[in-house]
Order: C-alpha cells, then sequence, then structure tokens
C-alpha cells in the first residue's frame, strides 16, 4: 500500500533521481510549490520536481523577501513539501542564512529534511529580491567559503548543491562566468545565475561553463520569459518557475474576494473553483479510507 504519510522513495533516492535528470538529455522542469498539496498537483501534472522557493516562503509569511526568514522556517516548510511527494525537491536556502559556518548548519538541516538539494547564493547578507535593483554581492572568495563550508558539511554526496550567482546585474555577464568557474572549483554540482535577460545572455553562459545550468523563468522580472523547450536546445539543464503557483493563485483570491464583497455570493466562481472531488483524490481520501475504515468513514456523494 502506498505510505500515506511521507514519501514511499527515500531522499537519497530522489537525489539520485535529480542527479540522473541533470544529466540526462532532458531539462528538468521545477514549478513552486507553495504548500505540500501544491507539490501533489505538480507531480500529477507531469514535472521532474518541485522548487521551494525563498520568496515564496517569505511572502506565504506575509514578510518581503529581504532575508527576514529562518532556517527553522525554510526547513520546516521545505519538509513539509518533501514528505508529500516522490519528486526531488531542490529549495532556496539564500546565502546560507549567515556566515559560513551557518551555511554548513544549513546544509545539514535540509538534508535532515528530506531535501535533493539547495542552491546558496553570492549576496551579502541579509539579501534581497534578485529581480531588484540596488544588489550588492560578495567577494568571489567569502562565496568560495560559504561553499566550502557547504560542501564538507554534505553526508550524503547525491545531495546537490549549487551555487547561485547575483553578480550579472551588478558586475555583468563575464564576471558573473568567472565566478560560476570558482564556485564549480569550489565544489557546486550546479549554477544557477540570476537576472540574465536574454536567450543570447543563457547562451553566452552555456558555452562558458561545463557544469550543470540551472534557469529562473519568474514573471516581471528582468529576465525575458523562455520556453523550457528552447532552454534545452541552449544546453540549460534545469528550470525553476519560483513564485508562478502563488501568484495564480493570489490573483484568483482577490478577484474571488472583491466579487464576493460586492455580490454578497461565491457562485459566481464555482467553475473556477477546484472541485472537492479533485481536493480529495489530492488529498487520497480513497486510500486513507482503506488504511483503516474504522478511524475514517468518508464516501464520495454520488455525482461528486
Amino acid at each position: 500500500m502506498t505510505n500515506l504519510f511521507s514519501a514511499a522513495t527515500t531522499p537519497t533516492e530522489r537525489r539520485r533521481a535529480f542527479r540522473a535528470g541533470l544529466a540526462g538529455d532532458r531539462i528538468q522542469r521545477l514549478p513552486g510549490a507553495f504548500s505540500p498539496l501544491v507539490a501533489r498537483a505538480i507531480a500529477d501534472a507531469g514535472f521532474e520536481g518541485v522548487y521551494v522557493s525563498g520568496a515564496v516562503v517569505a511572502a506565504d509569511l506575509a514578510l518581503p523577501d529581504i532575508g527576514l526568514t529562518t532556517l527553522t522556517e525554510v526547513a520546516g516548510r521545505a519538509r513539509q513539501i518533501a514528505r508529500a511527494t516522490e519528486l526531488p525537491v531542490l529549495v532556496d536556502a539564500d546565502t546560507g542564512f549567515g556566515e559560513p559556518m551557518s551555511a554548513a548548519r544549513t546544509v545539514s538541516e535540509l538534508e535532515d529534511a528530506g531535501l535533493a538539494g539547495c542552491h546558496l547564493e553570492d549576496q551579502v547578507n541579509p539579501k534581497r529580491c534578485g529581480h531588484l535593483d540596488g544588489k550588492e554581492v560578495v567577494p568571489t572568495d567569502v562565496m568560495v567559503r560559504r561553499l566550502g563550508a557547504a560542501v564538507s558539511a554534505r553526508r550524503d554526496d547525491s545531495f546537490v548543491i549549487c551555487a547561485r550567482t547575483d553578480a550579472a546585474g551588478t558586475e555583468g555577464i563575464d564576471a558573473a562566468i568567472e565566478r560560476a568557474k570558482a564556485y564549480a572549483d569550489a565544489g557546486a554540482d550546479m549554477i544557477f545565475t540570476e537576472a540574465l535577460r536574454t536567450p543570447a545572455d543563457f547562451e553566452k553562459f552555456r558555452a562558458a561553463v561545463d557544469i550543470p545550468l540551472l534557469a529562473n523563468m519568474t514573471e516581471f522580472g528582468k529576465t525575458e520569459l523562455i520556453g523550457a523547450e528552447l532552454l534545452e536546445d541552449i544546453g540549460y539543464n534545469a528550470v525553476i518557475y519560483p513564485v508562478t503557483t502563488l501568484r495564480i493563485a493570489m490573483g484568483q483570491v482577490e478577484d474571488a474576494l472583491a466579487d464576493i464583497a460586492a455580490t454578497g455570493t461565491q457562485t459566481g466562481w464555482l467553475d473556477r473553483m477546484q472541485h472537492r472531488s479533485r481536493l480529495y483524490e489530492l488529498l487520497r481520501y480513497a486510500e486513507y479510507n482503506v488504511f483503516d475504515q474504522k478511524l475514517f468513514t468518508y464516501r464520495r456523494p454520488p455525482g461528486d
């Protein structure tokens, strides 16, 4: 029987699957999940992985993405999401929540939480959203120490440590490429270059860096939205859609609340809601019923 309370596969198995996907010919697509239930929907839709965005964890707490969340909060939400899916989960670990020793502890906590990998960035701590102006990056040697500490703390060699650089927007693409090479030498398994603008930028980066590359297709930022097929053709190994599901959900929530406030009823939104029966499918009500009908006696109503 399916394990109802956690993933059936082990964290190491999911990490190895992630690494195998990164080494394969197909780009790994990782939509962001703001909850475990969204992670279930991502898996049902046929994606290769799940992403947990630091900006989304902050937004869900009604906080801006300026380094206010803690390791405990991020690891806790990421653990909940990883528990609910068989897909590998990559999490945004910001700057490692402190100095190199903090980055080492971050990797240890995220391994324990069942994540497939994380990315650490080279912004000054506390950081800010990668698509805002006014970012600052630490010197390359500081980030190399940050990465070195993270790699040294890794107990499972299959756990993926990705290095994010925000230098393209502050120092230019050539400087970001040089940083990426230094980060690869420091032990990073993958490079994430934030806020590249055009396909030509992605092509330039791919031509210069040998290890797997991750693209960020976030909306309303500095990057032209590029389809997964083109990114795959360019040679990128993974793409994240970090805030997409939250933006879709919140857009619908705000529109619906305004309509209900004006009309006094939600009836105009019934055909735009997830139906109760579909929600129950994602929640696996029927499987819980099989597990113990004495404790749980849900029956789907006729026609539901």
